[in-house]
């Protein structure tokens, strides 16, 4: 993630209260960019032309469920962490998430919000190191092919 830009948070829930209250939380409680919606499929066209950092995202929804705008979302961003907020405890779905979607973090409401906070916050993390992890990867790749093409020219010069 470059150095200038803030972790990014999206939230979505059909309920708007919902979403003021998690906004209310954020803004007063960290430095994070927070973007909320109401529309699961305008928070993927979001997610579409952003980079996310952390969804959260309610289960039942109309138009798409949780799980099918998580999964969209790690379809656009594999390294974006998700998280599902849902008022129905049912362990069937959660496993579902878990498996489809990658799920990061199944969080029942009515949530607590401090452990709400350090659920986005080990998010962000875990969505920062990823990023670093692939550049770093990206890196050792270059040197990699870098060698190869040394070693290469080498062999070339003495054979």
């Amino acid at each position: 993630m470059p150095e200038n830009r803030k972790p990014r948070i999206v939230l979505v829930d059909d309920e708007a209260m919902i979403l003021t209250s998690i906004r209310t939380l954020l803004t007063l409680e960290t430095d994070y960019e927070v973007q909320a919606f109401t529309d699961p499929l305008e928070a993927a066209k979001y997610m579409a032309r952003n980079t996310v950092d952390v969804t959260v995202s309610d289960y039942l929804m109309p138009g798409m469920t949780g799980i099918q705008l998580l999964a969209e979302s790690k379809r656009l961003q594999p390294e974006s962490t998700r998280v599902l907020l849902t008022g129905h405890a049912d362990k069937a779905s959660a496993i579902k998430a878990i498996n489809e979607v990658g799920l990061f973090q199944y969080l029942e409401k009515p949530w607590d919000n401090e452990q709400l906070l350090l659920v986005i916050q080990q998010g962000v993390e875990r969505a920062q190191l990823l990023g670093e992890l692939r550049q770093k990867i990206s890196e050792l790749d270059a040197a990699h092919s870098t060698l190869k093409n040394t070693q290469a020219r080498l062999l070339k010069a003495f054979l």
